[in-house]
């Protein structure tokens, strides 16, 4: 599988460099799309010029990266270009050893209840084999280097590349059990945007499942290990908030970076649903409904944690969609992360519903974007409510998209338990309801 792998990342890198030597790699860092306010490749050049010149970068309302994005470009700016391809690539095959990990132990699971017999006999047909199991990782590593999002981030220079590496290895880190560094790399993921704080709980039920501690509240040992998780998760992120400040030798960044995400000051329009809302919103309402915004990432993860505590992997890949949907700036570089899990869910393709309706409009909305921001922006035959009409219709097909894989996953799982064809007590056929 190595030369395989290995001739995708070729391509990837070739692809991008291409287009970084081509006309495109002026148009696509303007577009809205592709950067935010948070990741914009200008607003870091910004910042780098202001602290060559012994000026705080967070002294405007220019720069809001963290202090160690900008220090990290002060010593690599001239090879920007290539710490990005890296950034892709790393961030491919952290994702490509990350479920291969995670197949070998579902596997192995499934092999331990095939011997004990515990699968209905006709739902046979949902295991997994080994044969379509095989290139399920190739596949993800496919489907996040060529996907046009990556593509498009990685050539408009978006630090989003560089926050998704850092969650893809802090995914292969808990996959392969490594407790102290999935929590660096949490702490890492947070400290760059703060809505990774949600993927604790996934993660920490992930090693909790490797470790065979079941997850029950009179346990000394569920607590034991929690504690230890979370003080090395809290551990990371107060270090890293302490360099910070003695790079900078203040605590403007605290504001300029973590206040500027839950407060939305900036309404540049994007892909998301903050911008379009606020614009419009009485001043007297705001706080009201920031509060109410933000609340969207934060509240699904107990929920979601519950019902998949037996599934962390799936419920990791829930809350990143969920925080590419929900956050206040998103990018197609934060889509581009949860889409390349979609491969490794291919035999939940029998129990979709809406799968062909969703893709047709991801990709028409994709294609009208640039459309309407023209008519909007250059034109002027058009308005922000054709642009917000067709950003949001865009997220109701992400939010349409990730709830059928809950639904055929859930559906799955039922079966798998209760057989594949269900009846009544009259005998006729049941339907399954996700309530």
């Amino acid at each position: 599988m190595a030369a395989p792998l290995t001739l995708l990342l070729i391509v990837a890198v070739t692809i991008r460099a291409v287009l970084f030597r081509s006309s495109l790699a002026e148009l696509i860092p303007e577009r809205v799309e592709v950067v935010s306010p948070l990741n914009a490749w200008k607003r870091v050049v910004e910042g780098l010029a202001l602290l060559d010149l012994g000026v705080s970068p967070y002294a405007g309302d220019v720069f809001h990266e963290t202090p160690l994005i900008i220090y990290l470009f002060h010593f690599v700016i001239d090879y920007a270009e290539i710490v990005f391809m890296i950034a892709d690539a790393l961030t491919a095959v952290a994702l490509y050893l990350a479920v291969k990990g995670y197949n070998k132990t579902v596997f192995r699971k499934q092999k331990y209840t095939l011997e004990a017999e515990r699968y209905p006999l006709d739902c046979l047909e949902l295991i997994h084999t080994p044969k379509e199991m095989y290139y399920i990782p190739l596949k993800v590593a496919m489907f996040y280097l060529l996907n046009p999002f990556t593509i498009l981030s990685c050539v408009a220079k978006s630090t989003c590349g560089l926050n998704n590496a850092v969650i893809a290895l802090f995914i292969l880190c808990t996959v392969k059990g490594s407790a102290l560094m999935s929590a660096i790399f949490l702490a890492l993921a947070t400290y760059q945007s703060i809505y990774p704080l949600t993927l604790f709980a996934p993660a920490l039920l992930y090693l909790l499942q490797r470790l065979y501690i079941p997850v029950n509240w009179q346990r000394s040992s569920f607590w034991l290990f929690t504690m230890q998780y979370a003080f090395m998760y809290l551990g990371s992120l107060w270090v890293m908030v302490c360099l910070s400040f003695f790079l900078l030798s203040s605590w403007d960044f605290l504001s300029s970076v973590y206040g500027f995400i839950l407060c939305v000051p900036d309404l540049t329009p994007n892909i998301g649903l903050f911008w379009y809302f606020f614009a419009e919103m009485f001043e007297h309402f705001r706080l009201f409904f920031i509060c109410v915004f933000q609340i969207n990432v934060f509240f699904y993860t107990i929920p979601l944690s519950i019902k998949l505590k037996e599934h962390p992997f799936f419920l990791i890949f829930m809350q990143i969609a969920v925080i590419s949907i929900f956050k206040s700036y998103p990018t197609v570089g934060d889509i581009a992360l949860y889409m390349a899990f979609l491969p490794a869910w291919n035999h939940l393709y029998r129990f979709l519903r809406n799968i062909f309706l969703v893709s047709v409009v991801l990709l028409a909305c994709s294609a009208l974007f640039p459309v309407l921001w023209h008519l909007w922006i250059y034109a002027g035959s058009a308005n922000s409510n054709f642009y917000y009409a067709i950003t949001l219709l865009f997220n109701v097909a992400q939010i349409l998209l990730v709830s059928d894989y809950f639904y055929a996953y859930l559906r799955r799982e039922h079966h798998l338990t209760h057989g594949l064809y269900l009846k009544r007590k009259d005998g006729s056929e049941a339907t399954l309801v996700l309530k």
